[in-house]
């Protein structure tokens, strides 16, 4: 009989022993978690937390640093486009437009030069005659004769416009010779072209003539 309580009684001891132990343990973790900073929620909590905090961010009410302001959001909304002129459908400017220079042999020896609206733009040629010029000199700059003319005419796409240009209308030897001439839509434009020659003209008192979608027009002649 005493033999059985002896044994029991050293069960129940052993039994103590492991739950203080266990008990200790348990303890060490906790304090272990608390000093390295670890989360004591569990998985599954944390898991609930970041999903409610998901559904707060999508619904606008809350924001963290993940978030993208609403204009980066949006890229590039409110930002006009490359392709967006400013000038469309409005008077041409000298830099609206493409200009190409060639020397013409008949009837007489001139200079044509063909006017473009550049891609993406449509705009008007206003004032008939364009600003002629080579050099900064006065006698440089050449004098309208009043030949061609459509006013106004619409630049877009592949239409054209042509204008005429005689470089030396003096008999002789005289003048200057020139590489560039610089044209302009208006006396008033504030960005003329400067563009190159197919060579380098002996310039003397020179004459242009109006805009005209028909090249045939536009061959300079002294009236």
């Amino acid at each position: 009989m005493r033999s059985r309580l002896a044994a029991r009684s050293t069960r129940l001891v052993l039994a103590a022993a492991t739950l203080t132990a266990l008990a200790a343990s348990t303890a060490c973790s906790a304090e272990d978690a608390a000093e390295t900073g670890a989360s004591a929620v569990p998985s599954s909590a944390s898991s609930a937390a970041e999903g409610s905090s998901r559904e707060a961010t999508s619904d606008g009410s809350v924001t963290d640093g993940n978030s993208l302001s609403a204009n980066s959001s949006t890229g590039d909304e409110g930002k006009s486009g490359n392709d967006d002129k400013s000038g469309y459908g409005q008077s041409c400017g000298a830099n609206d437009l493409d200009f190409t220079i060639t020397w013409e042999a008949q009837p007489i020896s001139y200079y044509l030069v063909t006017a473009k609206a550049k891609s993406g733009i449509t705009c008007y040629l206003d004032v008939n005659t364009p600003s002629v010029s080579f050099g900064s000199r006065a006698d440089g700059v050449a004098s309208p004769v009043g030949q061609g003319g459509e006013d106004p005419i619409k630049l877009s796409g592949s239409s054209v416009a042509y204008t005429g240009i005689n470089v030396k209308t003096t008999e002789g030897e005289g003048g200057t010779q020139f590489e560039f001439v610089t044209i302009a839509t208006s006396e008033d434009d504030p960005d003329p072209a400067e563009v190159e020659l197919p060579d380098a003209p002996t310039v003397d008192q020179p004459i242009v003539t109006n805009w005209s979608t028909k090249r045939n027009e536009v061959v300079p002649h002294l009236i």
